[in-house]
């Protein structure tokens, strides 16, 4: 039986569930990593200063300390700028020398025998600062002074525009503006920023961090060592989450090989949850000054957008999160105008980086919420207004006005099938009668229609598969993953090409040794690239197979066939006679063993020598775009403001889905994160650039209690662009739930006269919003 598209149950759990899981502080209890030295940083706690001293004295005296090092020590280069576009007075040393720039950037690091020793040490050095202005609204830094000298235009770190193309609002009939707030939030991966670093017996320097691949890992951090990448070997293996904030290699990792290169012991670092809340990299925040037009019908016509998005203190790879925003300005919609403008801007915060979705789900907000005015402005309902602007299906594939190669889409399709889910027309009955009664309780209801675009960098993923003894398959995969479940999917993928048993098929990944090349994982682009390498390589090792199957039967290969059922090889029309996986291996053992040689091809694998090898390096040509629609249902309590997540209805179509099973709980996983946005989670400054929220005392985490459980509907319209029709699911949730939540509440309202809030939708800014509403009357009374 063909195990795509059915519900298999995740392999890689059962050692997680039992407590064998292999996260980087296990590396404390390896032998090759002893005598194990542990790092804490000394991080700014000001948010702009000059730095007039630094005693490290009393923590070089402290008991168990191995070194101390500021960056008069360090011999490296500063951090490098993740793109060539961003201003290049902007540069971020690895360690602060003469200036911090924002609460949190390391300014020392103290390597000791113990965790406990590296922090007592490290609450003993001295920091002298000089307060400078802190520069946290970025509207006001665009008018305040340079964080760097040279700069170009002051605290600028890249604008962007669409060009060739500018929305004509002259010609329309109706007009509406909306600016919303895609509010900063903090990505709170469970397992920090832990990472280690050791120099072995080999010479060579090894890694082991908790990231999102080690390939881009080894890439970075041989640039920021000055290492060649045959120097170094690292290894990602479970890993506690990431939604895209660990990429990239952050300059305290980076530092771990050269710490381990000067004590001459391996370092490990695992920073505690308020360093990383304040280090790691912040999600979203985005300003977004939305113009929409069209005619009083309905028809949206043009459609403008002006982003100012959050640098942070350095250009870090959010100020390129615009570019998203850009590339899917109009949506699902077919809209003859469009504009686009956007500056990333430098603050005293933290930098921002990707954040699940990066900047797709920015980008779907912009129009959805867009929609939604113009819906009020003419007032017609908002499901009405997206199915008189979408895209046909016949007119896909298509080139958008800003460059997007859409494969496939049904909008409508999945319109009307996530309104009939929820029963759109008995809840608007619904609502029209509490509004008549008077009631607490305000019923609202939101839409949010999406496309987003999946594997949109790096298009291309290696994987390979290898006969071993006994007939086990070991497949080897680029992708590197953190809870997605790659280890049943690949299996699911060989099992359907090879007829193996799944369980007789090994995955290898998250090792530069083991794995020839790899590209992150992100972008929700594992199956359709890392996918298709597999299935195309698992293809090719049949092949091998039954020439050598073709051998044993005494038959032209061209008539030998692989019946998946038995995973045994025979003669066309003769299934009687046949050879399975485990004696081609055999013959093809004993006749390298006759002929002097080992069995091996070109090295041997855990499960012992390779017997035949395929590999496969799948190029996809293009993107995918995966779209569907939300229904949101909330209730807010007039008199208080609290906003009750009632439903949450997600009709999301990614295309050929190999496993029902993994795809919801990717889209559960989103569908929370995406709530999570809307209504708790914001990572607040005060005006001084001190964190508000740095801990999960004061930054909301969602939980099971504030989310109902999820109505989800499943469409699949295959794509072109490879092999198994697949598109990405990993981050739909995050790029449909949010705008239909905030639509939502902002419906149950909008018959006071209000037309926006902005995100968390919190209690007291609800309350506020219904307070200053100017048809409020006594509903607070």
């Amino acid at each position: 039986m063909a195990l795509r598209g059915t519900s298999v149950v995740r392999r890689e759990d059962e050692s997680l569930l039992r407590g064998q899981g292999q996260f980087v502080a296990n590396l404390a209890v390896d032998a090759d990593w002893e005598p194990m030295a542990h790092a804490c940083y000394v991080t700014s706690t000001v948010s702009h200063a000059e730095i007039t001293g630094l005693d490290v004295s009393a923590a070089r005296n402290s008991p168990g300390v191995v070194d101390v090092v500021t960056a008069a020590d360090l011999n490296l280069e500063p951090y490098p700028s993740p793109n060539p576009a961003f201003d290049a007075a902007i540069v971020r040393p690895m360690l602060a020398a003469d200036r911090v720039r924002f609460v949190g950037e390391p300014v020392a690091v103290v390597v000791a025998d113990s965790p406990a020793a590296a922090i007592d040490a490290a609450e003993l050095v001295i920091v002298d600062y000089e307060p400078l202005p802190a520069l946290v609204d970025p509207e006001e830094a665009l008018e305040g002074p340079a964080l760097f000298d040279g700069m170009a235009e002051p605290n600028v770190v890249i604008r962007m525009s669409l060009d060739g193309e500018e929305a004509d609002f002259d010609s329309c009939e109706a007009v509406a503006e909306v600016r919303t707030i895609n509010n900063r939030i903090a990505p709170c991966p469970l397992e920090p920023r832990v990472a280690a670093s050791r120099w072995a017996d080999d010479g060579r320097l090894h890694h082991v961090n908790a990231g999102q691949g080690p390939h881009p890992v080894r890439a970075g951090l041989a640039k920021m060592l000055e290492l060649d990448r045959s120097q170094m070997r690292v290894l990602s293996r479970d890993v506690g989450g990431s939604f895209g904030a660990k990429a990239r290699p952050h300059p305290e990792e980076a530092l771990l090989g050269w710490l381990a290169a000067r004590t001459g012991r391996p370092v490990m670092w695992v920073p505690s949850r308020t360093d990383d809340m304040v280090g790691l990299v912040h999600g979203r925040g985005q300003i977004q000054y939305c113009r929409i037009g069209g005619t009083r019908d309905g028809r949206i016509t043009a459609f403008a957008v002006h982003v100012v998005q959050q640098a942070g203190a350095y250009g870090n790879m959010g100020a390129a999160l615009p570019n998203n925003g850009r590339a899917m300005l109009a949506g699902c919609y077919d809209i003859a105008t469009l504009g686009f403008t956007s500056v990333s801007v430098l603050t005293n915060t933290t930098p921002t980086g990707p954040y699940r979705g990066a900047g797709r789900p920015e980008a779907a907000a912009a129009i959805e919420r867009a929609v939604d005015v113009f819906a009020a402005e003419i007032g017609m309902d908002p499901a009405e207004v997206r199915r008189k602007n979408f895209l046909q299906p016949e007119v896909f594939p298509l080139t958008t006005r800003t460059g997007m190669p859409y494969d496939t889409g049904a909008y409508e399709a999945s319109l009307d099938a996530a309104l009939d889910a929820a029963g759109y027309s008995a809840l608007r009955a619904e609502q029209a009668r509490r509004r008549a009664d008077g009631d607490d309780k305000l019923l609202g209801i939101g839409l949010a229609t999406y496309v987003e675009r999946t594997a949109g960098i790096g298009r291309s993923e290696y994987g390979a598969v290898e006969l071993v003894s006994g007939g086990r398959i070991v497949a080897r995969t680029g992708s590197s993953p953190y809870g997605q479940g790659h280890h049943t999917s690949w299996a699911m993928l060989i099992s359907d090409r090879t007829g193996v048993p799944m369980e007789e098929i090994d995955i290898v990944h998250g090792d530069t040794d083991e794995v020839p090349r790899g590209e992150v994982t992100g972008g929700s682009r594992s199956v359709q690239l890392a996918g298709a390498a597999i299935w195309q390589a698992s293809a090719t090792l049949v092949d091998q197979a039954r020439s050598v199957a073709a051998t044993l039967l005494e038959a032209d290969p061209a008539d030998i066939t692989l019946d998946t059922e038995d995973a045994a090889f025979h003669v066309l029309g003769t299934p009687a006679v046949s050879v399975g996986w485990a004696a081609i291996a055999e013959h093809l053992a004993s006749t390298a063993e006759a002929s002097g040689g080992n069995g091996a091809l070109d090295g041997d694998s855990a499960a012992g020598p390779r017997l035949l090898h395929a590999e496969e390096v799948f190029d996809s040509e293009a993107p995918t775009f995966p779209f569907g629609t939300h229904v949101a249902v909330v209730e807010v309590d007039r008199h208080t403001g609290d906003v009750e997540l009632r439903r949450l209805v997600a009709c999301d179509d990614a295309g050929t889905i190999l496993n029902p099973l993994l795809a919801a709980g990717q889209v559960h996983g989103g569908l929370a994160q995406g709530a999570a946005q809307a209504l708790y989670e914001e990572f607040v400054y005060d005006p001084d650039g001190n964190p508000l929220t740095g801990n999960f005392a004061d930054y909301p985490i969602i939980s099971a209690a504030e989310l109902p459980f999820f109505d989800r509907v499943v469409l699949e319209t295959p794509t072109h662009i490879n092999p198994l029709g697949a598109k990405g699911i990993g981050e739909s949730g995050t790029v449909g739930a949010t705008p239909a939540i905030q639509n939502a509440v902002v419906d149950a309202v909008a018959h006071l006269g209000i037309r926006h809030i902005d995100m968390p939708l919190t209690p007291q800014r609800v309350w506020q919003a219904i307070t200053d509403a100017p048809g409020a009357g006594s509903v607070v009374a």
